[in-house]
Parts: C-alpha cells; structure tokens; sequence
C-alpha cells in the first residue's frame, strides 16, 4: 500500500488556491494552485480526487520530479517550487500551468498573496518522501 498525502485546500480566489500538505510522520507544509477554472488546462487547478503520484525525469523542467497521474485530460501535473499563483487574466502574476507548489510559509509579495520559502519545501519533501511514489488525496475544508 502506498503512502497517503493529502491536501486540505482552504482558501480559494483569484490570487490563487492555498491549502495544507501533510505527508506521513508530521511532516506539513503550505500549498498553492491556480484557482478553480472548471478544469481547464494551465489556468486552472486540478479536480479534487486522489490521484497516483510517481518520481520521473520532466524534459521542461530538466530535472526528476513528482507528477501525478490519473489526471486526465490534463496532464503534467507536477510538485515544484512557485511562489504565486494567480489568475493572469485579471492581472495577478503566476508561476503556475496547472501544478501544485509547495512552500514553508504562506505571506505577500508585491501586495500578492503568495507562497514562501518554495524551493527549500519542494527540496525537503522529496528528501521525506524518499523519491518513492504515494497517493495524493486533494480535499476542501
């Protein structure tokens, strides 16, 4: 049986989707998404489900990391560092195309709601996770 991660999302607007990660053994972190957008691909955060997560080399990023699968008819889904997330659209900066970021703090930049300390937090998840493949249960409180 593979290990159960789950997000709890719980605060969702145009600036972007933030929530809580919680990895076995205590280990938490934030999260951010785009916000919801009925789905659609690179401006919209993904469904909530639970989905496979495995560890694999990404071209776009030129490094091994998380995707989740199961996603379609989007795909890509990846865990990565980002510090906003907001709906270009109505203005608002984004570092995101539909993937999940994580961050050690939630705070403000440049008068965006934004995660903070992301690379250290990405880093540190994958060291807890042992680049081994988990389930990512994604929830609303």
């Amino acid at each position: 049986m593979l290990p159960r991660v789950t997000i709890e999302r719980s605060d969702s607007g145009d600036q972007g989707t933030f929530g809580r990660l919680y990895a076995p053994n205590g280990f938490r972190r934030y999260t951010g998404e785009l916000p919801d957008r009925d789905n659609a691909p690179n401006v919209s955060r993904v469904l909530e489900s639970l989905y496979p997560a495995v560890w694999t080399y990404s071209p776009a990023f030129r490094r091994f990391m998380y995707v989740l699968l199961g996603t379609a008819p989007r795909a890509g889904i990846r865990e990565h560092a980002a510090n906003f997330m907001g709906d270009k659209a109505k203005g608002y900066r984004c570092q995101l195309n539909g993937c999940i970021a994580l961050g050690e703090r939630l705070g403000w930049m440049d008068g965006q709601k934004a995660l903070l300390l992301s690379a250290p937090a990405v880093r540190e998840f994958e060291v807890h996770m042992k680049q081994e493949p988990f389930e990512l249960e994604i929830i609303t409180c």
